[in-house]
């Protein structure tokens, strides 16, 4: 059963501002270190790089219902990537306490992430999906 979807559109240039103006500060803020990384690896795509996962943890916010309250923060929603090379996210601190809160007991959390751009545009979708525990 679906508890929860969220999905955001993001201004590059936005994230580009950003970036210029407080550097490697807005990075460790909002970003984590593997999310870093990527970005850094691809210096013709960095600014799309980063408004994709900023894009993620937006549309994760409103998939759990909180925004960026009750200790929810975007260093606490990251994203990564399956061996198959599928974007997913991977949660801690309130992030992840927060969708323990929504899961029902016997169940557990599945994760579904798409990402996207077409300058100056970046947008991402998210489900959260609740299945019964060795479901998967």
């Amino acid at each position: 059963m679906i508890i929860g979807m969220g999905n955001d559109l993001t201004n590059m240039d936005r994230i580009a501002n950003s970036l210029e103006r407080w550097g490697e500060k807005f990075e460790k803020r909002c970003f984590t270190d593997i999310e870093r990384a990527k970005a850094d690896k691809r210096p013709f795509t960095r600014v799309g790089t980063f408004a994709k996962r900023w894009a993620a943890k937006e549309a994760f916010a409103k998939a759990i219902g909180t925004g960026f309250s009750r200790g929810v923060f975007h260093k606490d929603i990251g994203v990564v990537n399956k061996p198959s090379g599928a974007p997913t996210l991977y949660l801690t601190g309130g992030a992840a306490d927060r969708l323990a809160e929504m899961v029902p007991e016997g169940h557990e959390a599945a994760i579904h992430l798409t990402l996207t751009d077409d300058h100056p545009w970046a947008q991402a979708f998210v489900i959260i999906e609740a299945l019964p525990k060795g479901s998967r």
